[in-house]
């Protein structure tokens, strides 16, 4: 059976000044000597709730793409780590993450190679869902020397500086506009999935919900910055697809195949 090893260790953040819990998933035929890409998960106490263990045995098994591992870090005050790094919401949500940036980077990535035993990975992504999928692509695109991709479903793009009630218009959605006035195109490769049934939302009744509109906005700003569909952008929308840990299952060997496929 071609299935994972599986252990979980405890990290003390002096980013954060806080314990965060991180799930491991190493690769059948684990070797310290081989070179092994990383894949890095937000909300990973959602691991063992997706069945993760299963998908990836799956994944192993017919040989969806190389060899990985995979290392989920469990959320702590998410509504504040997770968001855009300097850029809090209207609410003030997103205060703390840039120093949840600080602990990925700085913190639980070397701490996540040494636990597995490995001298280096050969690349780094980085992924998530909702809100901690808003985090990822941040993550990423602040931070494209460390992460080579990321995965996003059903992304919180939503996140705005400005409240509904408060004369919001889309020029205040934080993650577009970072895009925007972001000078140079970031070395990276983009992977978005949002569901048809992702939610009900319309903020301007125009027949789309927000998940799908927020994702398609979001893409034609990428475009702008040079990003190519198909080249380091691909985007889907998933008839069907719910905002649901069983739909990010589905999807997820889809991004596994497309970030680590031979």
């Amino acid at each position: 059976m071609l299935s994972p090893t599986i252990f979980t260790f405890d990290l003390f953040s002096k980013n954060l000044e806080a314990t965060f819990s991180i799930h491991v998933y190493l690769p059948p035929n684990f070797n310290i000597n081989h070179v092994y890409p990383l894949l890095l998960l937000n909300d990973g106490q959602d691991l063992e709730a997706m069945d993760m263990k299963t998908i990836l045995t799956d994944v192993f098994r017919h040989q969806i793409c190389k060899p990985f591992v995979l290392a989920g870090i469990e959320a702590i005050d998410r509504l504040q780590t997770y968001g855009v790094a300097g850029m809090p919401d209207f609410k003030g949500r997103g205060g703390k993450a840039i120093e949840y940036t600080n602990f990925v980077v700085n913190e639980a990535l070397p701490a996540i190679l040494k636990v597995s035993g490995l001298t280096q990975f050969s690349e780094k992504a980085v992924g998530g869902f909702s809100l901690g999928g808003l985090s990822a692509f941040d993550l990423a695109w602040v931070q494209p020397e460390t992460f080579s991709k990321v995965m996003v479903c059903s992304g919180a793009f939503w996140w705005r500086s400005k409240d509904l009630k408060e004369g919001y218009t889309d020029a205040d959605r934080i993650m577009h506009q970072k895009v925007l006035n972001t000078l140079e195109k970031p070395d990276l490769k983009i992977w978005l999935q949002s569901g048809t049934l992702d939610e009900k939302e319309d903020r301007n009744h125009n027949g789309i919900i927000d998940s799908i509109e927020d994702m398609r906005d979001l893409v034609q700003a990428l475009k702008q910055k040079g990003f190519k569909e198909n080249e380091d952008l691909f985007f889907k929308e998933m008839i069907g697809g719910k905002h649901s840990l069983e739909t990010y299952g589905i999807v997820f060997p889809y991004f596994v195949h497309w970030a680590f496929g031979e």
